[in-house]
């Protein structure tokens, strides 16, 4: 197939990390792919905000910056016709943005099926987190989209329900979680391991840390260990790193305690294989996040929230999992992975074969992703 895919993300980051994954699997399978998007993305690095996008939205009135946001729609629709008109795709995939309806303008000038991939419920988030200037526009763009694709790809069934929720009927609907790049992220290699990491068992978390996950406890938690085999590592970079650091020389820990800073999407690998327990603190409802999969790939051992995103891809069989009220469970889960290498040892198996089970692979997403395409479904 030939194929469009619409995004209008300008940050390079984990969400261009799913555009990017997405697009080499399809080609990956033989498909020709057609990217129309903002340039500012595609040269940057790993790692970047969207550069003036960004100072503009800092700057600017906030109703003033949704204008731009929804005028740059027109732009977009230039840009989609003249691809359409020079390439004749066979369709177009969109990944769901707010004040975006450009892709399903150009669906309905050019008569293309049009699947829409829906990450989170914008218009709430933006809400809730932002604050929206233009609420009825905003909501109304979002609404649309999502009613007018032929097929919309939520990450998970949480997502799914807001979607059905705005009267999206459940047969346009199919969910689609993120995926891994299973040639890149193997089973953990234990010859990849550095020497400091040798012979320790190491507690480890990926992302940008906020106070919000707990980290200064579970950090109070392995100093109270009192074992010299016992090291926390935290590959990220964040607000609360200078905390934790001047923390963990206070409890005498910083020798067993190491941040990595931002590290380049090509090492991620590298530095899960450093890793045995791994940590999934609290996330927003709907998500599907891209490190658990990874963590899954790897076979590492995971302590996570049993909130409903989180239980569609784990269970008490790959992982173990806290109440997600609770989080100071987190630490109890923590502590019974440090004394029971038995159950780490299950844990990794089974979250190893849960990839494969479950198909959790940017592969396996294409291949639905094309088979959406396929059904011939599509007015």
């Amino acid at each position: 197939m030939k194929i469009i895919y619409h995004h209008r993300i300008a940050s390079k980051d984990g969400q261009y990390v799913h555009v990017e994954e997405i697009i080499n699997a399809l080609r990956q399978l033989g498909h020709e792919v057609i990217i129309v998007a903002p340039n500012i993305s595609e040269h940057s690095d790993f790692g970047s905000d969207g550069g003036w996008v960004d100072l503009l939205k800092a700057k600017l009135p906030k109703a003033f910056y949704e204008v731009l946001e929804f005028s740059y729609s027109f732009y977009a629709f230039f840009k989609l016709c003249k691809a359409i008109i020079k390439h004749k795709p066979d369709a177009i995939y969109e990944r769901c943005n707010l004040f975006l309806p450009a892709g399903i303008w150009a669906k309905k000038l050019f008569k293309l099926p049009l699947q829409l991939e829906v990450n989170s419920p914008l218009y709430q988030e933006r809400k809730k987190y932002g604050g929206i200037a233009l609420d009825g526009l905003a909501k109304w763009s979002e609404t649309y989209v999502w009613k007018n694709a032929d097929k919309v790809l939520p990450v998970t069934h949480v997502m799914a329900s807001y979607i059905k929720a705005v009267g999206v009927p459940e047969a346009n609907i199919t969910v689609i979680p993120n995926g891994v790049n299973t040639a890149i992220f193997t089973p953990k290699n234990t010859a990849n391991r550095a020497q400091r990491f040798e012979g320790k068992l190491v507690v480890g978390f990926v992302g940008f840390c906020r106070e919000w996950h707990k980290l200064d406890e579970v950090l109070e938690l392995l100093a109270g260990e009192k074992r010299d085999d016992v090291f926390f590592l935290l590959v990220g970079d964040g607000p609360i790193i200078p905390e934790l650091k001047a923390q963990a020389k206070g409890l005498g820990f910083e020798k067993q305690f190491e941040t990595t800073g931002l590290v380049k999407r090509e090492d991620m690998p590298y530095w899960l294989d450093q890793m045995d327990i791994a940590l999934q603190p609290a996330v927003t409802p709907w998500a599907s996040p891209l490190k658990m999969i990874e963590y899954l790939a790897k076979g590492l051992a995971i302590v996570a929230p049993d909130s409903d995103n989180i239980k569609e891809l784990l269970s008490d069989e790959n992982s173990v999992l806290f109440n997600e009220n609770e989080l100071d469970q987190m630490l109890i889960k923590i502590h019974l992975l440090i004394e029971n290498s038995q159950l780490r040892e299950k844990l990794s198996i089974n979250a190893q074969q849960t990839i494969t089970q479950l198909n959790l692979s940017w592969v396996g997403n294409a291949g639905k992703i094309v088979n959406g395409f396929n059904t011939n479904e599509y007015s």
